[in-house]
């Protein structure tokens, strides 16, 4: 991070990749209820999910695995590193947003009692959604792990980052350089699907979004 506060992407051209992988289902993702930081763990479906993704995912041979601490995070993590015999490193920074009064209400109920927050929210306004963290308070805490962690790599280097959907999506953008604003505009993510960051000459490149299959070369004018 830079004395200004502004996250920096380090040595340029590195051709280091990060992958931000969120975890697999859980039973208040079938409900549609916030968790925030609520510790919830896998169904049995997000359990098959993670074998799947991960099974897909050790052919992309990551150097390092880096996971929220919360457990649908953790375990989803622990599949990968069972098949590539990485360990994985648990970081708190990594949690998703914390949402107050939020957490724990299902979507329905949210815009019921909390719905001017709420619209406020969707425009892109800076809301502590529940009295919990603003986005840009999210990234503040996450993004410098992403970073820390990928600096640690190789030239061509590959790290998985098992986390949650608000806060990959808070991340990408401030590795993007985008604007907080406009964060809303990257598409949440499915269980167990992930999004692929690549290093270029200019800092990071949002290479796959919301992928649930290996990244195809791109054979084109812009690869």
């Amino acid at each position: 991070m830079s004395a200004t506060g502004e996250v920096t992407a380090g040595r340029p051209g590195r051709g280091r990749r990060v992958i931000l992988w969120r975890h697999g289902q859980t039973s208040w993702n079938v409900e549609r209820r916030f968790q925030g930081t609520t510790d919830v763990e896998l169904t049995e479906t997000g359990v098959a999910q993670a074998r799947r993704a991960a099974r897909l995912l050790v052919h992309l041979k990551p150097d390092a695995i880096v996971a929220s601490d919360l457990r649908r995070a953790a375990h989803t993590a622990a599949e990968l590193a069972a098949l590539t015999g990485l360990d994985v490193t648990l970081e708190e920074g990594l949690r998703e947003t914390y949402a107050g009064v939020w957490q724990g209400l299902t979507h329905d109920e949210i815009i019921a009692r909390h719905g001017e927050e709420y619209a406020a929210w969707k425009r892109g306004e800076p809301v502590r959604r529940g009295g919990g963290e603003l986005e840009t308070e999210v990234a503040d805490r996450a993004a410098p792990v992403v970073l820390r962690h990928a600096e640690k790599l190789a030239d061509d280097g590959t790290l998985v980052v098992v986390s949650h959907g608000g806060t990959i999506r808070t991340t990408i953008g401030r590795l993007l350089g985008l604007e907080p604003h406009s964060w809303e505009s990257l598409g949440g993510l499915t269980n167990c699907c992930w999004s692929v960051l690549g290093e270029g000459a200019r800092g990071w490149r949002l290479l796959e979004h919301n992928a649930g299959t290996l990244p195809e070369p791109v054979l084109g004018d812009d690869d």
